[in-house]
């Protein structure tokens, strides 16, 4: 590894320059070599991830679907205790209700349970990963207490990507 303060040749693996003593931790870090590559390492805080609707888990199914339409929104999280239990979304909806009566059903019946979480401090590349592996269109952003703060969607990554032109 070469030292980025003194050009000295150093083995892999060590943490100071055996030359100089700078510190090369972080040397071998990818940095960012164009604007687009720049942009998937902001933040998602930097998005401003919409704050979400918030419904508890004995919500009837009939008056979270109501409520998503009436917001013009995909998806309602499911909290409780101040905590994210879970997300109910479209497709949700669709797939495991559609064509059966609604009476008696609650979101915790039809929502996914444990979603995948993202943190504010997490950066555009890590949502992408993980929309792209789990096939999410939207994921929850938590506190350290996992409190639910945020959701944040496909077209909103989308949007934060255009916005390079």
């Amino acid at each position: 590894m070469i030292c980025p303060v003194c050009g000295h040749d150093n083995l892999e693996g060590l943490d100071n320059c055996e030359n100089c003593e700078a510190d090369l931790r972080t040397v071998d870090i990818p940095r960012p070599t164009n604007a687009f590559e720049a942009r998937m390492q902001v933040p998602l805080a930097a998005l401003h991830p919409r704050r979400p609707d918030v419904v508890s888990p004995d919500t009837p199914a009939a008056d979270a679907i109501a409520r998503m339409r009436s917001g013009a929104i995909d998806c309602v999280l499911v909290g409780e205790a101040g905590r994210l239990a879970g997300i109910f979304t479209e497709r949700d909806a669709m797939l495991k209700l559609a064509g059966r009566p609604l009476e008696g059903v609650r979101v915790a019946d039809a929502m996914t349970g444990d979603p995948v979480i993202l943190r504010a401090d997490d950066t555009v590349a890590v949502a992408i990963h993980k929309m792209a592996v789990g096939g999410f269109r939207h994921i929850p952003v938590v506190d350290t207490s996992g409190a639910p703060t945020g959701i944040v969607s496909a077209v909103d990554v989308f949007r934060h990507m255009l916005a390079l032109r």
